[in-house]
């Protein structure tokens, strides 16, 4: 077991070696933007119900296969009704 004062050990080599005090903080917030993501930032007591992607995948996923569902359903027992001639 490892001692609380151990640090961990550097196994970067050090043409790796970044200065980070030359970083900038949302150097690419703007293009992502303009470009569109990937990423869909959920509000956070939606967060709250899923664990992780996986579940949020799932649940879309099911509420898709509903929605194709009920769509079929709705257009094909559309039937629009024949108009009454006069006899």
């Amino acid at each position: 077991m490892k001692r609380k004062s151990e640090l961990p050990r550097d196994d970067l080599r050090p043409e790796y070696d970044f200065d980070y005090s030359k970083g900038i903080r949302g150097k690419y917030y703007q293009r992502l933007l303009k470009e569109g993501a990937n990423v869909v930032v959920l509000d956070p007591d939606v967060a709250k119900a899923f664990h992780d992607s996986v579940a949020v995948n799932d649940v879309l996923r099911s509420f898709l296969k509903v929605a194709r569902s009920t769509r079929r359903q709705l257009t094909r027992s559309g039937r629009t009704a024949r108009k009454r001639t006069a006899a």
